[in-house]
């Protein structure tokens, strides 16, 4: 048998450079003349200088400080700072679409699954600073009647092509997942909207079933979040455990009542409803636009009643950031104050309530002395004009900048 060929020289010295630039040391970085809305506070801070040390927030506070040896110091001259927003349900399945989220101001997103798995990976580049892309709270394979083609992502999932409905089934493929690493297991309660083919009202899984699910998911440690569009998937779901409702749809009082005393989150995906209506991006079908147009006001109606009951709502943009696509986070904060939402709570729907739902809120979501370094800048303030947030200046993840127009900027 004949001997493998040596790699080229080029070629092993950039495989064996990889992994020592992946732990470079993160370069301190200083904001001077910063305003600041922490996430937490309910006014802002005027006129402070933010360091980045390590990957953490330092310091928040008036004043000059001595920069750390080798610190990038950027006067911000007014510019607004602002937590890094966090997706709390997408679809990112490539190295350019984690680019892209990054670029739109997102640096942690929590996978609502991918088909193969590749939520995984990505969350171990981006932790090792290997890709730019922002964290990644990982799903794996939809807990789902059918798998489709992820009956290929596993081999112990391959029995499973003719659906995922018996205790054992359904057991299998949240320990499959929680085997391969995800920090979530994603089911569903219903039909999805998004196919022409499928009735987003129609349940998916009983309550018994979800509770298998859900008591699967606990034993290993992991919360579940249940795509529900419907009211009686949904409210099985709600009573089986989930963490968390995706979209939400058609959601009665008595649903949304349940989740606020349970403490449960919704992520209405609002955004994906107008893309469904709209030409171009993720949705391109006459099906899926007459069927938007229906929804639109539906949703409309649940999201402002699920904040008049008191329900923890939260931003996700359900897109894969892929190159048609249109939906980005900024704009469901956006579309949360067009429908009645403060824009301080639109920002904490992004920041520091959408951590906490994702189980990161001690680390994440605000900025404060031994958080982790993720924050946004904007030209302007957002509380006087919360469609600022669109247009982001700087992105800063893990204290790595990912995004700097500083230089093209008014």
């Amino acid at each position: 048998m004949p001997l493998p060929r040596p790699l080229p020289r080029p070629l092993l010295a950039l495989l064996l450079a990889a992994p020592l630039a992946a732990q470079d040391p993160v370069r301190p970085i200083v904001l001077t003349h910063a305003n600041v809305i922490d996430g937490a506070a309910d006014t802002p801070q005027r006129d402070v200088t933010v360091v980045l040390a390590a990957g953490k927030v330092e310091r928040v506070a008036k004043g000059d400080a001595a920069p750390p040896a080798g610190a990038l110091v950027i006067d911000l001259r007014g510019r607004w700072v602002l937590p890094g927003l966090i997706d709390a349900h997408t679809h990112i399945s490539s190295l350019a679409a984690a680019r892209r989220a990054l670029e739109s101001g997102v640096t942690t997103v929590r996978s609502a699954s991918t088909t193969n798995f590749q939520d995984v990976g990505l969350r171990a580049l981006a932790k090792s600073g290997a890709i730019a892309g922002p964290d990644v709270l990982a799903a794996g394979v939809f807990v789902s009647p059918d798998l489709g083609e992820s009956v290929l992502a596993d081999t112990r999932l391959a029995g499973l092509i003719g659906g995922v409905t018996t205790p054992d089934a359904l057991r299998l493929v949240v320990n499959v997942n929680a085997d391969r690493g995800v920090d979530v297991i994603k089911t569903r309660g219903t039909e999805r909207a998004g196919l022409p083919n499928t009735d987003p009202r129609k349940q998916s899984y009983t309550e018994e079933q979800l509770r298998a699910i859900v008591a699967a998911a606990t034993a290993r440690g992991l919360p579940v979040m249940a795509h529900a569009h419907g009211d009686e998937g949904a409210y099985a779901a709600v009573k089986a455990g989930v963490k968390s409702i995706e979209h939400g749809t058609y959601l009665s009082d008595s649903t949304l009542g349940l989740m606020a005393q349970q403490g449960a989150f919704l992520v209405p995906t609002y955004s994906t409803l107008l893309d469904l209506r709209d030409p171009g991006g993720d949705y391109d079908d006459p099906v899926l636009h007459l069927r938007a147009e229906h929804m639109i006001p539906v949703s409309q109606k649940m999201i402002r009643r699920a904040r008049q009951l008191g329900v923890k709502v939260i931003t996700g943009a359900d897109t894969q950031y892929g190159p048609t696509s249109v939906t980005r986070i900024s704009q469901e904060v956006v579309n949360f104050v067009d429908l009645g939402f403060t824009p301080l709570e639109a920002i904490r729907a992004a920041t520091t309530l959408a951590a906490d739902c994702l189980g990161i809120g001690t680390r994440t979501g605000r900025l404060a002395p031994g958080f982790e370094a993720d924050l946004i800048v904007v030209e302007d303030n957002p509380l006087d004009d919360i469609r600022i947030i669109q247009d982001v200046t700087i992105v800063i993840s893990n204290g790595r900048v990912g995004l700097n127009r500083l230089p093209f900027a008014k």
